[in-house]
């Protein structure tokens, strides 16, 4: 089965269980990525829910990506990838991933990704108690069911799909609102919702951190929080390579 094939056939809302680690934006930020790793460990030692924007923007969007699809075929029920605003053609033509693919490959690499990405879910829903998904609630939602309606890949500029991936809980209303989560998470709602991003010193441009949220059995919620790493001591980073295929 193809990569498009396996995420055709999951659902728009994924039913998951605990315990699980949950990742906001990656963004390219491909070390950034090795490092949430090297914090929650690799797969398939623990289960991962992904929320979106694993392309764009950063230097190494196709290993970022790569190396998340190569985890879901080898384990499909420890890795979950919800899709986000910049996994549509019409974004990602524009933020970096095309020419990415077009300067160190080609083109039809790109529109290989395109399809496989109008694939992906849009939500997921922990134990029947914590939703996730990429942007936020919409004032369309009424019922869970609405959800797993949703017929892919079209992304509307408005609706119930537009919402749940653009539309950004922010208590700021009718402020410029820069997307970054400083401390890598940000609560919302009386602490009913919280945001996650986890791309730390996000572009080269912030100083934020990121962060990987813990679920455990009982859905008790924990963070952890890497810091951001000045440039000048990028290179000093130690990381362990992912796992080869036989050790994983």
């Amino acid at each position: 089965m193809t990569m498009e094939g396996m995420m055709d056939k999951a659902p728009t809302l994924l039913e998951i269980k605990a315990p699980i680690r949950i990742c906001g934006d990656i963004h390219g930020q491909y070390q950034d990525l090795l490092r949430l790793f090297e914090y929650g460990g690799y797969p398939p030692s623990a289960n991962y829910l992904f929320l979106r924007d694993y392309v764009d923007r950063g230097r190494q969007s196709l290993e970022t990506i790569c190396l998340l699809l190569a985890y879901k075929i080898r384990h499909p029920d420890k890795i979950y990838l919800l899709r986000g605003n910049h996994e549509d053609a019409k974004i990602n033509r524009i933020y970096g991933f095309y020419d990415e693919c077009k300067r160190r490959f080609n083109v039809r690499l790109w529109k290989i990704f395109t399809d496989c990405f109008n694939c992906f879910p849009v939500a997921a829903l922990i134990d029947e108690k914590i939703l996730c998904m990429h942007g936020g609630l919409s004032p369309e939602l009424e019922h869970l069911g609405q959800i797993k309606e949703i017929q892919r890949p079209k992304i509307p500029d408005s609706g119930l799909l537009c919402d749940l991936l653009w539309s950004d809980p922010d208590a700021r209303v009718g402020q410029i609102v820069i997307e970054v989560v400083e401390d890598g998470y940000e609560f919302f709602a009386k602490r009913k919702l919280v945001t996650i991003f986890s791309a730390p010193n996000y572009g080269g441009e912030f100083d934020n951190a990121g962060a990987l949220l813990s679920v455990d059995e009982s859905l008790v919620c924990s963070f952890e929080i890497l810091k951001p790493v000045l440039p000048a001591s990028t290179s000093k980073l130690i990381l362990k390579k992912p796992p080869k295929a036989g050790k994983i």
